[in-house]
């Protein structure tokens, strides 16, 4: 397993479209951020259209880890099985990734709601856990816990090729926008439809509503794939910082902007002193709705440093960009 590296850094949902994080840009004040741009080199950028289920920073994250994979089916429940133990090096099957979740039910829309504000723990999640797991069982797919409550492993070759947005693309939207409409997710629909009749039963969204909570009445799947070999990973690997994304799915401009400050203030000051006490394995991944752009230190010449100090890149400007 690849160890985190904290001068490796990337930073999901550093630009954002919703119109709040929008209007929030010009607001911002990263002297931190910008000279960090000013002294490293764009090494990578890959952009693409916001319909695509894998997120910029999700397919920026695969890259790092060596893992090539269609959109929508990087094998993140696989890679996590894994790590876990669960899954024996070698296992080639299909896993995915089941999140428990509250559809918010409208008068046009059926929308997904933020998996990470139901309050879940982990004794809801194992009781749910035992109710589900025969109405999984019957369509062939094993469920396993996770050690993040509310989320759950399932294996099963349907998983296989089957691509499923993730959460993070999925979260305030219609869930019609995004479920998988392939004819392989027709068992999967169905036995969606079963767990929302069996949640709706179930003695912990009775307590669950007596104290005030969100009811959990469904699931999303997502992180779907194989893991076809042995994939070498590296020995380090970037740290995921998420410090923007509760803020940026709940369009909240003013949260958004205050997270880029205490991003800003905290872990870029670091990587800023580490790079100017002469660390050459600083990089930077920036990634917003579209695309994702990695910054890396390379070597340049006397008069392209002098003159890179004097355009520091102007953070707003940049992460529009995105």
């Amino acid at each position: 397993m690849a160890e985190t590296s904290p001068r490796q850094l990337l930073i999901p949902f550093a630009g954002r479209g919703s119109p709040s994080c929008r209007a929030a840009l010009p607001t911002l004040r990263l002297p931190n951020l910008e000279s960090l741009l000013s002294r490293l080199t764009l090494a990578d950028t890959d952009t693409q259209d916001e319909s695509t289920r894998s997120p910029p920073h999700e397919r920026a994250l695969a890259q790092a880890l060596g893992i090539a994979s269609p959109d929508g089916c990087i094998p993140w429940a696989a890679l996590e099985a894994r790590r876990l133990g669960i899954a024996a090096p070698g296992d080639t099957e299909g896993w995915g990734l089941v999140t428990l979740c509250n559809w918010q039910v409208g008068i046009d829309d059926v929308v997904l709601g933020d998996p990470a504000s139901i309050e879940i723990d982990a004794g809801e999640s194992a009781a749910l856990l035992a109710a589900a797991r025969p109405f999984f069982e019957e369509d062939g797919i094993a469920l396993h816990a996770s050690p993040v409550p509310g989320r759950w492993l399932a294996r099963a070759g349907i998983f296989d090729g089957l691509a499923t947005a993730s959460i993070d693309r999925a979260v305030g939207y219609p869930v019609s926008q995004w479920s998988p409409l392939a004819d392989a997710a027709r068992p999967l629909r169905r036995l969606q439809n079963e767990m929302q009749m069996l949640l709706y039963t179930q003695r912990v969204n009775d307590e669950r509503t007596a104290r005030g909570v969100p009811p959990i009445n469904s699931f999303w799947l997502a992180g779907t794939g194989a893991l076809k070999k042995e994939a070498a990973e590296p020995a380090t690997a970037p740290t995921v910082n998420d410090t923007l994304r509760i803020a940026a799915l709940r369009d909240d401009g003013i949260g958004w902007a205050a997270a880029w400050q205490a991003l800003d203030a905290g872990p870029l000051a670091a990587l800023l002193a580490d790079y100017t006490r002469g660390a050459r394995d600083v990089s930077l991944t920036l990634c917003g709705d579209r695309a994702s752009q990695r910054y890396t230190v390379q070597p340049r010449g006397l008069a392209r440093w002098a003159k890179s100090l004097f355009e520091r890149k102007q953070a707003a400007t940049m992460l529009e960009a995105l």
